[in-house]
């Protein structure tokens, strides 16, 4: 497993880490499946305290028990859950941040959150007022560093001029190449990395993607998806697509790692194998580019 430096932090992550919103509640599989992905390199675990209620953090807090320092842990935080009420409300303000943060702690078991990240966004938010209690909560040794998830390019400028982020998640792959017309670039001259959340795109770009990709995806119908899948096969040089998806979002200089979720132990491993093999050349990503959209963004401005 190769290893990248976080933007500008002193965290090193392993290029393949696992999104664990997909891990399921059930503890003994969950912490079998984390425990596996650490035994095979995977350092970088992503987890938010909106999946499954706040469940997620609370496996992946039982299954770094022992090991906490091997790992670095990242969750999310703005989604509040008012009591009584279904779903969830948006809520950056610096005195809910403060506050969350330390129910993420206990439900992880942990003093301290290596990336804590806004879990979303807009321009109208009071990011000065976000970047505050970010900021304090580094001050006050309760996270390490700070970043944003966020698909929007008008947001994550934002951030990238007045706060200190050392990340950007945001969906990258094959099939959604919105971020190189907009944000991989300035990512990389800023000194920010991006995690690339969705490499196979819902698993459309895996085994199985022909049954995944009945309702299509983004911009892409169901037959041009079929077509393309038959075209990245041709174009794959005998690599499993899923694999080659997984390596041509890890391709741009701006990404740092790439976390596609696993909710069974072939899964896993099935994504940890991309980690065995040679970064693209430039010819396969340009053929890869050259049968693909390089979409863009319209509505997440």
């Amino acid at each position: 497993m190769l290893f990248n430096r976080l933007g500008s932090s002193e965290l090193l992550v392993s290029e393949i880490g696992l999104g664990c919103m997909s891990l399921g509640t059930e503890e003994g599989k969950a912490v079998k499946l984390i425990h596996e992905a650490l035994d095979r390199g995977v350092n970088f675990l992503d987890t938010a305290d909106l999946y499954d209620e706040g469940r997620n953090e609370e496996l992946v807090g039982k299954a770094v028990r022992g090991r906490r320092s091997d790992v670095i842990i990242a969750t999310k935080v703005g989604n509040r859950r008012v009591p009584g009420q279904e779903g969830w409300v948006w809520d950056p303000s610096k005195a809910y941040i403060k506050s969350a943060v330390k129910d993420s702690l206990r439900r992880l078991g942990t003093d301290y959150i290596d990336l804590y990240q806004l879990h979303g966004g807009t321009i109208d938010d009071p990011i000065d007022e976000t970047i505050e209690a970010f900021e304090e909560l580094k001050q006050e040794g309760l996270i390490r560093y700070y970043g944003i998830s966020s698909i929007r390019p008008n947001v994550i400028r934002e951030y990238a001029k007045r706060s200190n982020i050392v990340s950007v998640m945001s969906q990258y792959s094959i099939l959604d190449r919105r971020p190189e017309e907009e944000v991989l670039d300035l990512l990389k001259e800023q000194g920010i990395s991006l995690i690339a959340r969705g490499p196979v795109a819902r698993g459309i770009l895996s085994g199985s993607g022909e049954a995944k990709a009945e309702k299509g995806y983004l911009d892409y119908s169901k037959d041009e998806l079929l077509s393309l899948l038959k075209q990245l096969e041709e174009h794959a040089d005998g690599m499993d697509v899923s694999h080659l998806a997984i390596r041509y979002a890890l391709s741009h200089a701006a990404v740092a790692c790439t976390i596609p979720g696993a909710s069974s132990l072939d899964q896993l491993l099935h994504n940890l194998a991309a980690g065995e093999m040679e970064p693209l050349s430039p010819q396969v990503v340009q053929r890869v580019q050259a049968i693909t959209r390089a979409n863009r963004y319209e509505q997440h401005r």
